[in-house]
């Protein structure tokens, strides 16, 4: 089942379909250029079987901005394997306001020939909120759980984000429930609890290191917002592992921040920085909005792969 979407995402990153060099980013004017950014993944998502994560509508959805479609996974079945196994649920980044193809669809593929299924999220942007975004990703993980049998795949369910897509995977990470066995809607019955969290050049400290994504919460009289949605303030015992990588180029005190909580709280995580490469560079293999090859930076996802496998995804 959904075999058509292993091809698709091949001829996808072979064409380079997602991939936008940052020098097109921005339009004559120097202002960012949402809307072509935007049209390039919603030209692919036609090439693909994509599941709506709400079948009868998405909540809180409506018109505010005609380019976005209502939150959607792709699932890609695992390549090489002869038996059910855990999914991977890919995250792309672009600061909740656009979508770094690379990052989502170029990531998938190279997870899905490692052995495992991926799913790539299609989540809510601005002007949705982050907590818009978070109930996407929640809800992917319950409908993987949900249609584990139809699907072929194993209960084991790792969020994996990069960027703006990180911070996401890192909030789904430590806030999370275990489903409502009443529910009149099959699909929240299931627990959205990831089993493992891999989280790429993110800034995650929301309150120690206010970044791009944020400014200082003694400035912004919604502290509590920024309270939960930095990761390292809402840890608990029963959080999944994480591992966490990033470059040096970006402020790594944000990795040791988390990794620091992390220890204090007994979870169990591997942190990788790296001393070359920037922000935005997914894979390291040239084959981002950046053209930037790293090799030494591209064992990032070999890693992974071995981790995720210790973790029984």
């Amino acid at each position: 089942m959904y075999e058509k979407n292993v091809e698709a995402l091949r001829r996808v990153v072979e064409e380079k379909a997602v991939i936008r060099h940052v020098s097109k980013h921005r339009k004559p004017d120097g202002t960012f250029d949402l809307e072509g950014n935007k049209k390039i993944w919603n030209d692919a998502l036609p090439r693909f079987d994509v599941i709506k994560l709400w079948e009868n509508g998405t909540p809180n959805f409506d018109d505010r901005d005609p380019l976005q479609t209502e939150p959607s996974i792709i699932f890609v079945p695992a390549q090489g394997v002869d038996h059910p196994v855990g999914t991977i649920i890919v995250a792309h980044g672009g600061g909740f306001e656009s979508r770094t193809g690379c990052e989502g669809m170029n990531v998938a593929d190279y997870f899905v020939r490692q052995g495992f299924n991926c799913a790539i999220l299609t989540y809510r942007l601005k002007p949705y909120t982050r907590f818009d975004a978070i109930d996407d990703m929640q809800r992917a993980i319950r409908y993987l759980r949900a249609n584990q049998e139809t699907l072929g795949i194993t209960d084991k369910i790792a969020v994996m984000g990069f960027s703006a897509g990180a911070m996401l995977s890192g909030n789904c990470s430590t806030h999370y429930d275990n489903g409502n066995p009443e529910a009149e809607d099959v699909i929240e019955r299931f627990s959205c609890r990831p089993d493992a969290c891999v989280m790429g050049y993110g800034a995650f400290a929301t309150m120690a290191f206010p970044g791009p994504f944020f400014r200082s919460p003694f400035a912004d009289p919604d502290k509590k917002n920024k309270l939960y949605l930095s990761p390292e303030n809402n840890l608990a015992i029963d959080n999944p592992p994480f591992f966490i990588w990033q470059t040096n180029s970006d402020d790594p005190r944000n990795a040791f921040t988390l990794a620091s909580r992390l220890t204090e709280v007994g979870i169990p995580f591997e942190l990788h920085c790296f001393p070359d490469g920037v922000h935005g560079m997914a894979l390291g293999d040239g084959n981002n909005d950046l053209s930037m090859r790293d090799e030494h930076l591209m064992h990032w996802a070999d890693l992974c792969t071995e981790w995720l496998r210790r973790q029984g995804i």
